[in-house]
């Protein structure tokens, strides 16, 4: 296959003809396939269904000498305070567990730090006149969209092959306005970005004008590897506090893509001042959290050496399907040189970088034929991507097969909306 750019206008208008011919045959297939968000698919969510067998005798209900059914325990109960804090490399009791979404406790924290101020806020943030907020971009769209609702100023920070660009971090935190940066520092999304070493010591290490920066770190994808062996990381509320920053982090994670997204488990990791902040500010609003529903965790997952293990369940029907992901661009589009994109071992997203200006026509093209995905500009503040380019690919939730005729369609639209570009 030929370069697309190297064509001469004649190669290019027979190459059209042909693809548009491709498209018109698959959109008459009348497919409904759906790759818009990383959910876990079917295979996945049947392989841990069993966690519902567990609990059935009444001393499983009994955690610690805590009956897990009645009321108390805010923070979580201990034995699921060890599991996460085994699982993230922190102390149980920076750890607090929630409900099923780490979102809420994220959304939550924004919230609290909005009406009521954080441990170190010199007033709430409703009483500041601007309230900026970094966004790593791409990135992920619900992250912005807790940020946008409280009417924040978001901005965009590039990502780079370590993470965020530090040198624009670094400068931006001279504003005091800057109140804080979201961050997914493994495997992030969408990119798959590992942080480098050197990223998080200096983030760690930030000396911001604000006393009341806010590091959010949303260590979603921790032991999400679908590709190698497990990638250790270095635990963030330590590295802060060895900087002189030690409430200047709140970690989340999730057993959402470990076992049900819908009935999991949540957590947040933070200083012990932070904690007890956060705590006086929880008690006005909840007694507490699903404690039942973390008695089942502990019960399944046991600790991190096992819930690594059904790690690499998971992992044996992820891996294939970004194999088909990567794969198909490989053959299909990188002759031509129409797009750039990511190699992941582990997370839930391929991002795809397209020609500037053909990102929302292709997915057009793609929700014509039948194909769904995630939203053209989605991966970038207020959902406005400058070069119309950033492609997030969730291929997750359809089975291999289905996955395949998704590619097939997503390629050849890639194709048309390239081709059109180049002119035709």
């Amino acid at each position: 296959m030929t370069a697309y750019g190297k064509m001469a206008a004649a190669e290019r208008g027979a190459e059209y003809a042909r693809v548009q011919a491709e498209f018109e045959e698959l959109k008459a297939r009348g497919l409904k396939l759906n790759m818009a968000r990383g959910k876990p698919g079917k295979a996945q969510l049947d392989m841990v269904s069993d966690i519902f067998d567990l609990m059935r005798e009444p001393e499983d209900y009994v955690s610690g000498g805590i009956d897990v059914r009645n009321y108390g325990e805010l923070r979580g109960l201990p034995a699921a305070q060890r599991l996460f804090a085994d699982i993230l490399g922190c102390r149980p009791e920076q750890v607090f567990v929630g409900g099923n979404a780490s979102l809420q406790l994220m959304y939550d924290t924004i919230a609290k730090a909005y009406t009521h101020g954080l441990l170190h806020s010199p007033r709430p943030w409703c009483k500041e006149k601007t309230v900026k907020w970094l966004c790593p971009a791409p990135g992920y769209d619900r992250h912005f969209k807790v940020t946008e609702s409280f009417g924040f100023d978001l901005v965009a920070i590039p990502m780079t092959g370590e993470g965020p660009d530090m040198d624009a971090v670094e400068e931006a935190v001279k504003d005091p306005a800057v109140k804080g940066i979201w961050c997914v520092p493994k495997y992030s999304n969408p990119d798959g970005i590992i942080y480098s070493d050197e990223t998080i010591c200096r983030i760690a290490a930030l000396r911001p004008a604000a006393p009341d920066f806010t590091v959010m770190w949303d260590n979603a994808y921790c032991i999400h590897e679908f590709e190698g062996e497990y990638v250790e990381f270095p635990d963030i509320l330590a590295l802060c506090a060895e900087a002189g920053n030690p409430d200047m982090v709140f970690e989340f994670a999730s057993t959402s893509k470990i076992t049900l997204p819908g009935a999991g488990v949540s957590c947040f990791a933070c200083s012990e001042a932070n904690m007890a902040h956060m705590e006086k500010l929880m008690a006005a609003q909840v007694i507490s959290f699903d404690k039942v529903n973390q008695q089942r965790h502990v019960l399944y997952l046991k600790d991190k050496a096992h819930t690594l293990e059904l790690m690499k369940r998971h992992a044996a029907i992820m891996g294939p399907k970004f194999r088909c992901v990567t794969d198909t661009l490989d053959r299909e589009i990188a002759p031509l040189e129409i797009a750039s994109w990511k190699r992941p071992k582990g997370g839930y997203f391929v991002s795809l970088n397209a020609m500037p200006g053909t990102a929302k026509r292709t997915l057009a093209l793609c929700k014509e034929a039948g194909v769904t995905m995630t939203g053209a500009g989605a991966t970038f503040p207020y959902g406005k991507d400058p070069e119309d380019s950033n492609i997030r690919i969730a291929p997750s939730l359809p089975p291999v097969e289905e996955l395949e005729a998704a590619m097939a369609v997503f390629c050849v639209c890639l194709k048309l909306a390239a081709l059109e570009k180049l002119g035709v």
